[in-house]
């Protein structure tokens, strides 16, 4: 950094010295992408130290070499440099932020590395722009590039030149969307003063005002509002600039939006508030105000979040403190699904979050409109450290949702093995049955949840077990198609020829399907390809009903008895 040569000298004598060494650091341009220490004498120009890497240790000159070279403007580094490598449009831009006029030419003129339009507005490099606009044959695209100079006169100059005052760029931006982006005040009085409309709309629909929301550009913005801008112009999500400048935490252009009357619980699309996009943007300044100026902490959006809701699943415990500390209801539901702060925190697994709401008077028994309870919402995720929190807290191990289901059936349903193991280690009942006389086992094989089965039928759960209509898991395997269910099951004494309310068996269920692989396993596990329903019919008469031509042969095979109706099927 220093170029001190000595001290260089001696680092490089050290046991622990490698010439390869990458160093990572956020003062340097991208500090994802570590940089070696011929790199960094090219960013500091540190010509001494880079000649003895060279010399010494043979230090490869890579492109960011060359790139830096431009940034740090050390000539004779940058002469060395060009020896072995290629300047790029990297090169180009590191010119342009150098502010080195003779660089920007130089790879111009010599390497015809275009000059970078963006580049030059980004780091305000009036001397680079002036070479490009000598050779660029349009006063439309010279006047909008001016403007990012703040010099009224200079963009003067293309108007007086035939300039269009109304051009829009690729995006559709016009000169005044450039202007207030900057907040820059001046140059948004003379746009104005010259004839351009405020409320035009870019590509995306937005207007000034809106750039001046998500930059919190006040003083743009009040030239702009007292020349007409439209405050409640909506962009294509329904969102109004107070929407932008809170989920921006433009805290100033907020208030200044509000003092022009813009309603504070005003909705776009989705039905969401201004606070809530301060909430989701973890936008705390901004969200002060408007709740300060009157925004209902308890707005739900049309999925019916709240601001409290939206912070818990994002897991902003900082938010959840924040809102509650202002008067937020702990007990809130979501008006659609009356899904509560706690269900919330059960469903993402935020235990921090549930022990405050707890600690808050959050209601740990409240059910959802389905009936189901915190552990039921913990069950759908695997959240086992929350649930585990729950349970310790009182939680009803045992509860049933509308339609009688236990968490444990939750879990078995979205194959949930740690929680369901927590359940059954806190006494969970492992056969309660459902509305349908289902029991956690049928569930798992429904939902093919092959660990979640193994782990019950560990627990003794009967492998036999019949709902209402007469189903067994296996039945259950059956209607999926799961062939690696089916064995697990039968592996496990499931009984092949079990029949249903309804006379059927396995075997029945497959044939409809065409499930060729599961009809040999279930045949090889002694399913009797015989075997009739209460209609009197067997696996073959569906087979061939439904025209599976491959189940029918396999079944004829395995000494299925064909009719003369079925045979003439086939």
């Amino acid at each position: 950094m220093d170029n001190d040569r000595e001290s260089f000298i001696a680092f490089t004598e050290r046991d622990d010295f490698d010439k390869d060494q990458k160093l990572n650091s956020d003062f340097y341009p991208d500090p994802k992408y570590g940089y070696s220490l011929l790199e960094i004498c090219c960013y500091h120009g540190s010509v001494d130290c880079f000649k003895l890497l060279i010399t010494k240790f043979k230090s490869e000159i890579t492109k960011t070499c060359l790139q830096f070279s431009f940034l740090s403007g050390n000539a004779d580094i940058m002469s060395e440099c060009l020896k072995a490598v290629q300047p790029d449009k990297e090169c180009m831009e590191y010119a342009i932020i150098s502010h080195n006029i003779d660089f920007v030419t130089f790879l111009r003129n010599e390497h015809r590395i275009i000059i970078d339009m963006d580049s030059c507005y980004m780091y305000h490099n009036l001397q680079a722009l002036l070479v490009l606009l000598d050779q660029i044959d349009d006063v439309n695209v010279c006047f909008i590039l001016s403007v990012s100079f703040n010099i009224p006169s200079f963009s003067q100059y293309f108007l007086s030149h035939g300039a269009d005052i109304k051009y829009k760029d690729n995006g559709g931006k016009t000169a005044l969307h450039l202007a207030v982006r900057s907040n820059y005040k001046e140059m948004t009085e003379y746009l104005i003063s010259s004839g351009l409309d405020v409320n035009l709309k870019d590509n995306k629909g937005l207007t000034p005002i809106f750039y001046a929301s998500s930059s919190n550009a006040k003083e743009a913005a009040k030239v702009l509002i007292s020349h007409g801008a439209n405050i409640k112009a909506k962009d294509s999500k329904g969102s109004f600039p107070l929407h932008i400048a809170a989920g921006f935490n433009c805290t100033e252009t907020a208030d200044l939006l509000i003092s022009y009357g813009m309603d504070v619980n005003a909705k776009n699309k989705k039905g969401r508030t201004p606070l809530h996009f301060s909430i989701l943007q973890e936008c705390k300044e901004t969200a002060e105000l408007l709740i300060a100026d009157g925004a209902y902490i308890e707005a739900q959006d049309d999925a019916g979040f709240s601001p409290l809701l939206l912070a818990i699943g994002k897991n902003k415990k900082d938010f959840v403190e924040f809102l509650i500390s202002h008067g937020a209801n702990v007990n809130i539901r979501n008006t659609l699904s009356g899904v509560t702060s706690l269900h919330c925190a059960a469903y993402f697994n935020r235990k921090e979050i549930a022990e405050y709401l707890l600690s808050h008077g959050a209601n740990i028994k409240s059910l959802d409109n389905s009936g189901m309870n915190v552990l039921h919402h913990a069950a759908m995720k695997n959240c086992t450290e929350t649930a585990e929190f729950f349970i310790s807290r009182g939680a009803e191990l045992n509860a049933r949702n509308e339609d009688g289901k236990t968490a444990l059936h939750i879990a078995a349903e979205n194959n949930s093995k740690e929680i369901a193991e927590l359940f059954i280690s806190h006494g969970i009942y492992t056969i309660t049955r459902d509305k349908d006389g289902k029991i956690a086992l049928h569930s798992a094989a429904e939902n093919k949840s092959k660990e979640l089965i193994e782990l019950l039928i560990l627990h003794g759960v009967d492998v036999n077990s019949n709902d209402k209509n007469g189903f067994t898991a296996l039945h259950y395997a059956a209607m999926k198609n799961a062939f690696e269910i089916a064995e697990l099951l039968m592996s496990n004494g499931a009984d092949v020829n079990s029949k249903d309310i309804e006379g059927e068996t396995a075997l029945h269920i497959v044939a409809m399907q065409n499930s060729a692989e599961t009809i040999e396993l279930l045949i090889s596990h002694g399913a009797n390809t015989n075997e009739k329903d209460n209609k009197g019919e067997t696996a073959l008469y569906y087979a061939t009903k439904k025209h599976n031509k491959e189940a029918a042969e396999i079944l004829i095979l395995h000494g299925a008895e064909a009719t003369n109706a079925e045979k003439c099927a086939l």
